[in-house]
């Protein structure tokens, strides 16, 4: 593959004092549209801003009832529309996601690129509202909806630990919050707050728009400035996420609920972040330590030793968190943990092969480059970008990664440091 086709070069502009991200393409034969609104990941916000999404994509102006909405779509050829929230590092991302087809492969006149564009202008700028507030009738649904959903966290236990593991590790850091927020806060939320908090966060939040697909660039232009009409103010600069945090003592925390297969996650610091120089070779010391079937969690504590149903570790790249986790008989707790441990200190000594180092390299250039398969990959890499301050190119961060020599991951190991161990396990007996 040539090093020209592994590039994700959007052309960048503002309109209306939005970042606009272009990226024109033949690939594919639709057109993806993605709005990114960046807020604070904080107890003020939070709940807020996961009420908010859901709120959004129920109705606008143009279409006050849900069933228009979705007839709508429908006429867009089906049209794939969703909003959502994710956390990345201490922030909470707000996504407006639309994909439509392109024009070009329909009997039709009609630009669905521009009805698309207007569409999200809609959903952005023209909720529908009752007065200077969203509907109360929606409002007291989808807080009823979200409520559930926070509830029903405890259902998923790989999730839950997940997060039990995080809020326990980030106390008192705001990555400790669930990104749906709190059922605690719900109740006091009225449809006027919510409409001034839309306002505030539309107007003062850093928002980017992206579009993937084969569109010309002033066209996608011309139909954000005409259908995302915003009264934009000074835009808020969010201080970077630390990830800085020095780890002083050890933790574990058992927790006991109605469990039939116990899960151990355990928390580290890297001191290390997307924007970082050091981040391939984090994300070589991920992949030979528990990112893939081949890597040491998974050999050495699930297949040689049975410890454990799976044994993995993943990177959040904007907390530079590495997290393992793994699912085991309750009884197997402590050598689980002291196996693990084994293979932490082999990644210090740079105990590597140079069969998992080729092959980590191997499988992560494949990840990488299945990013140019889907335009939403493409547009989440770009915009980690834009999140960390430091614009990776495609082909230069795949250079590093291939570069990465034992050493590097050495030093990296030097700084991966344990600060949590979480086990979830049943009610019965002692540890």
């Amino acid at each position: 593959m040539s090093e020209q086709r592994n590039e994700i070069a959007f052309h960048t502009s503002s309109v209306n004092g939005i970042r606009v991200h272009i990226l024109p393409t033949a690939k594919f034969k639709t057109t993806t549209i993605v709005t990114m609104i960046e807020q604070e990941l904080s107890e003020a916000h939070v709940t807020k801003t996961a009420l908010l999404a859901m709120l959004m994509k129920r109705a606008t102006a143009r279409f006050p009832e849900t069933k228009q909405l979705r007839e709508h779509l429908d006429f867009l050829y089906g049209a794939t529309f969703d909003v959502d929230v994710v956390k990345k590092g201490e922030r909470q991302i707000l996504q407006i996601y639309m994909e439509v087809p392109n024009e070009k492969y329909l009997s039709t006149e009609t630009s669905l690129l521009d009805q698309a564009i207007h569409f999200v202008g809609d959903v952005l700028t023209r909720p529908y509202l009752e007065g200077e507030a969203f509907a109360e009738k929606y409002v007291a649904q989808e807080k009823e909806s979200l409520r559930k959903r926070i509830e029903s966290l405890i259902d998923d236990k790989m999730k839950y630990a997940n997060q039990r593991v995080t809020a326990e590790m980030c106390k008192g850091e705001p990555f400790a919050l669930l990104v749906q927020g709190r059922t605690e806060d719900l109740p006091s939320i009225t449809g006027a707050e919510l409409y001034r908090y839309f306002r505030e966060i539309t107007s003062c939040n850093p928002i980017d728009i992206f579009v993937v697909g084969d569109v010309q660039q002033a066209e996608v232009e011309r139909a954000i400035g005409t259908h995302v009409t915003l009264k934009r103010a000074d835009v808020k600069a969010f201080p970077p996420t630390d990830v800085t945090k020095q780890v002083t003592q050890e933790r574990e925390v058992i927790e006991r609920l109605d469990v039939t297969q116990a899960k151990l996650n355990i928390g580290c610091r890297t001191q290390i972040s997307f924007k970082d120089d050091d981040y391939p070779a984090l994300l070589v010391y991920n992949g030979v330590l528990g990112g893939f079937p081949h890597s040491k969690l998974f050999v050495n504590v699930r297949e040689k030793a049975s410890l454990a149903y799976y044994a993995v570790s993943r990177l959040e790249s904007h907390k530079g968190i590495l997290m393992m986790m793994s699912g085991i008989d309750v009884n197997n707790y402590r050598r689980a943990v002291d196996i693990i441990k084994e293979q932490l200190e082999l990644m210090r000594q740079g105990s590597i092969t140079a069969g998992e180092l080729e092959q980590t390299k191997a499988t992560l250039t494949n990840q990488f480059r299945e990013l140019l398969d889907s335009a939403r990959m493409m547009i989440d890499f770009a915009y980690n970008g834009v999140l960390s301050g430091r614009k990776r190119q495609l082909t230069e961060l795949l250079n590093e990664i291939n570069s990465v020599t034992v050493d590097d991951i050495k030093r990296v190991a030097e700084r991966v440091a344990i600060d949590t161990i979480y086990l979830l396990r049943d009610k019965k007996g002692d540890v």
